[in-house]
């Protein structure tokens, strides 16, 4: 079972980083925390690794009426999105929604994840048709 919902972009990590929030931020969704794994790692392990950033992205609405639904619902929102360097291009990618009812199976959350995926892929979307454009 796939999981996540990826874009390739050809552009730098930090463009693509900034591209990402505003294309979240266009969406709904705003970014609550940033995880630089890269860095972290490098702190505490020593350990070299290819640039990797999570955000914690959240549309308030939608989180509500999912724990509304199911207060466990938290452990599995589609909150992290991840950038990182996938060779010599950029990978953006996002939790897909529907992960949520397929693994709790409660039909409640369907329309919370129907439109999280429509929003997101709506995101992913204007990363790539904004690199298009460039």
């Amino acid at each position: 079972m796939r999981y996540d919902r990826t874009v390739h972009l050809d552009t730098d990590f930090a463009a693509a980083v900034a591209r990402t929030r505003d294309a979240l931020a266009a969406q709904g969704f705003g970014i609550l925390t940033e995880i630089d794994i890269t860095a972290t790692l490098k702190a505490k392990l020593d350990h070299e690794m290819e640039d990797y950033v999570i955000l914690g992205a959240c549309n308030p609405p939608l989180a509500q009426r999912a724990l509304d639904a199911d207060r466990s619902i938290g452990l599995l929102l589609p909150c992290n999105v991840v950038v990182r360097r996938d060779g010599d291009r950029t990978a953006v990618q996002v939790l897909d929604p529907g992960t949520m009812v397929a693994l709790t199976g409660l039909d409640a959350l369907r329309p919370v994840a129907e439109e999280a995926t429509r929003r997101l892929d709506a995101a992913l979307a204007a990363l790539t048709a904004a690199e298009a454009e460039s």
